[in-house]
């Protein structure tokens, strides 16, 4: 694919406004400022973004139908902030003109959907409406219609059953025939990051940082008294107050020697049982939460100091530069059209060659966390994925960049896991971690290097 470089179009909001907000130590935006600045997004995506993927899907036009507290995934990311979802049965309509290339936004409602899609429908004049959505097909009368119908991406599945009987028993013979799937216009409309989108996530992954690495010290916990369940709703409660909401429950691991396990010891297949943080513990947090529609997904290690140890141990440092080596690995194979499994097994191949045993479950990340596009592994599928694995990549995407490599420790008797995950873009060349990555383990307390022994 040919790589695009998107302009801002910011509209009433300055560059200087997105810096400013998102700078650290800097309030979230308050929830009128938020709803303007979603709005304002979504205009420059439908405007900057939709008339370039609707070209490359070859669909002239979509449909996206749902009703009230049944929504379509795609369909809640176009419409207005005040929306928190679908009305009665809402159509939006999107039309690209096939000669001037324009785009037409339609909502076949009783009123506008925002300041983008235009009423097209008065039930006055006609009743039914879905033969009013019959007319103006129609009018225009669409080479392809695409419609949100998937079996590889969830995301892009949002039609339901009644809608799409509907749908198909209403359209006239002619037009049955042009209706296809919009599974590429959906995973390309729900993947790709605008620049503005990315400003935020740089602000976003700052506090994402900054509220891990302050969980992860002596200001949260202490050994001996402080539970896994207590630094895990220590995080919810970080969230919910600064007005982050999680979208999923965090969870925080503790690895130990052996012959003190106890607690610590799990699979991917189940929680972490709750335990009591100690001195030796290597611990794992992952969280993720939402802002502005956009998602975070985030994995950070500490190492908490028995009595006398000033810095991690250099079996724990050299295992976790380990787990940086595969990151870099996985990151290298990030090439424009190839295939989330193509990347997976090469991936995998080299990490075998260095002797890393890796395990590599990356993924999409955007309008949701596990998000729609290339899946890269997933931890009880290392031969591939099926379908969205297939998925090929694109510039101006975002990652969860997240895999684990197992190393034996001697000293502990056992083997490990080094667990990362860090947000990145990726522009069509290199993959960027958005402010940055953990490179080492955190110790918990922090040496304090004004004082002396």
């Amino acid at each position: 694919m040919r790589k695009r470089s998107l302009s801002l179009g910011i509209g009433s909001f300055t560059l200087i406004m997105f810096w400013t907000v998102m700078l650290p130590g800097q309030e979230l935006l308050s929830l009128k400022e938020q709803a303007k600045m979603e709005d304002e997004i979504l205009t420059s995506r439908i405007t900057q973004l939709l008339p370039d993927i609707m070209k490359e899907a070859d669909i002239d036009l979509w449909l996206l139908i749902a009703r009230e507290y049944n929504d379509d995934p795609v369909m809640r990311t176009m419409l207005p902030a005040t929306w928190p979802t679908a009305r009665r049965r809402t159509m939006l309509m999107i039309y690209k003109n096939p000669k001037s290339g324009e785009l037409e936004t339609l909502a076949v409602t009783r009123y506008d959907v925002g300041s983008i899609f235009k009423r097209a429908w008065d039930p006055d004049q006609e009743p039914d409406q879905w033969k009013r959505l019959i007319a103006l097909i129609r009018e225009r009368d669409p080479g392809k219609i695409g419609i949100n119908k998937s079996r590889n991406f969830n995301h892009a599945d949002g039609i339901s059953a009644t809608d799409h009987e509907l749908l198909m028993e209403y359209l006239p013979s002619k037009y049955k025939s042009r209706v296809v799937s919009a599974e590429s216009l959906a995973v390309r409309w729900l993947e790709t990051r605008i620049e503005k989108e990315l400003i935020l996530y740089n602000g976003m992954m700052r506090w994402a940082h900054e509220i891990i690495a302050e969980g992860l010290s002596e200001k949260v916990i202490h050994p001996g008294v402080t539970t896994t369940e207590d630094l895990i709703w220590w995080y919810r409660q970080q969230m919910s107050q600064r007005g982050l909401p999680a979208w999923f429950q965090p969870t925080v691991e503790i690895q130990r020697p052996l012959d003190n396990l106890g607690e610590g010891r799990t699979s991917f297949a189940s929680r972490p049982p709750p335990g009591i943080i100690m001195p030796g513990d290597l611990i794992n947090i992952d969280f993720g939460f939402t802002y502005l529609n956009l998602n975070t997904d985030t994995q950070q290690m500490a190492y908490v100091l028995k009595h006398g140890e000033t810095s991690v141990p250099d079996n724990l440092v050299a295992a976790y530069a380990r787990g940086i080596r595969a990151m870099d690995i996985l990151t290298s194979q990030f090439k424009t059209g190839r295939s989330g499994n193509q990347i997976l097994k090469a991936a995998l191949e080299r990490c075998k060659n260095e002797g890393l045993n890796a395990t590599i479950y990356s993924h999409p990340l955007g309008y949701h966390g596990h998000g729609a596009g290339p899946t890269i592994g997933m931890w009880d599928a290392q031969g591939g994925v099926p379908g969205p694995g297939d998925w090929a990549l694109y510039p101006n995407t975002a990652y969860a960049i997240e895999l684990n490599v197992k190393v034996f420790i001697e000293e502990w008797n056992r083997e490990i896991r080094i667990m990362l995950e860090q947000d990145a873009w990726f522009d069509g060349e290199k993959v960027h971690y958005i402010d940055g990555r953990q490179t080492q383990l955190l110790p918990i307390p922090r040496p304090q290097p004004h004082l002396g022994k």
